[in-house]
């Protein structure tokens, strides 16, 4: 399966409509009528924020055979649902037999270098608005194999105030700037689950995440050290006094993906960036090597971000 990050999110967002597959395009129809298409080599995802919303079992089948992610959002823009490709890649097989039989000492050393590049990134996004970074850099030395000292939740509850205030408190039903972080994780998340698609591995297996009620913890995991690149356009949108979910603001969210990172290769958009990371990763499982391919992590974007807070349980996700 060979995709480009680089394409065009869909949201379905108003009461009604209707999306269906009309030969090479994605329609969207209301009361019978069509309204707009999209031709579905441009898609990178599609998001149905209305709950009014109805699709066509034909579009849907072929969004999933292209790998284009379909996200279902629930309360207050957190993603409920996502529709994943059953088949796709060439070494499916046998990349997803080495991410099942991982020892738990490989997946300590991913997570390790999974947490060292958030912390580093919220220290860099800080000191792009000015506050003093340097305990991250520190923090992010400490970070042993698996976390066991729990850092990410150490910066977490340093960097949420500094970046935010000291009100702020991290809450998926909440609104204003909560409402925000869920609509640009959405975002988020459904870049990171083409990723895995594309890499041939199995979003269910993640490498720390894990949760009953979670079936995507291999793009919680791996959406982690990129989850600043979308606190930094949150507090952009708050700081021109933008605090609902608006259409301003879904814009400049969903701009994430295209998103310019510094990486040893130059510049290069977030959305190819997760797809390297999530090949590297299906490569470090069948080689039993954690060797990971991240951006350096080193630029802020808009101004300021930060990484989910977590809360250190190894039964629970970081958000």
């Amino acid at each position: 399966m060979s995709l480009s990050p680089l394409g065009r999110i869909v949201e379905i967002a108003e009461e009604g409509r209707h999306i269906a597959k009309a030969r090479g395009f994605l329609t969207v129809a209301h009361q019978g009528a069509e309204i707009g298409r999209v031709a579905l080599d441009d898609l990178a995802a599609v998001i149905a924020a209305s709950p009014a919303t109805t699709a066509s079992c034909a579009l849907l089948a072929e969004l999933a055979e292209r790998g284009i992610p379909f996200v279902l959002c629930g309360r207050n823009y957190a993603p409920a649902g996502l529709v994943w490709p059953v088949a796709g890649h060439h070494a499916q097989q046998r990349r997803m037999e080495a991410q099942a039989g991982a020892t738990a000492a490989l997946r300590k050393r991913l997570w390790t270098r999974l947490v060292e590049a958030k912390v580093l990134r919220q220290g860099a996004v800080l000191a792009a608005r000015g506050q003093t970074a340097a305990a991250f850099t520190r923090w992010a030395r400490q970070v042993r194999a698996g976390d066991p000292d729990n850092i990410e939740a150490q910066a977490a509850r340093r960097y949420w105030p500094l970046l935010m205030g000291p009100a702020f408190r991290r809450d998926p039903d909440g609104g204003g700037a909560n409402a925000l972080l869920n609509y640009g994780y959405a975002v988020l998340r459904a870049g990171t689950a083409r990723a895995i698609a594309a890499a041939g591995l199995h979003p269910g297996l993640g490498i720390f995440h894990r949760h009953p009620h979670n079936a995507m913890p291999l793009a919680d995991d791996l959406m982690e050290p990129f989850r600043p690149a979308v606190d930094a356009r949150v507090r952009a949108l708050l700081d021109r006094g933008v605090a609902e979910v608006t259409t301003e603001a879904k814009r400049h969210l969903a701009a994430v993906l295209t998103a310019e990172e510094a990486t040893r290769a130059g510049t290069t958009p977030l959305g190819t960036c997760l797809m390297r990371l999530a090949a590297s990763v299906a490569d470090s499982f069948v080689a039993g090597m954690a060797a990971l391919d991240l951006p350096l992590g080193g630029a802020a974007e808009d101004g300021a971000g930060a990484g989910e807070e977590g809360d250190g349980g190894a039964d629970g996700p970081a958000e």
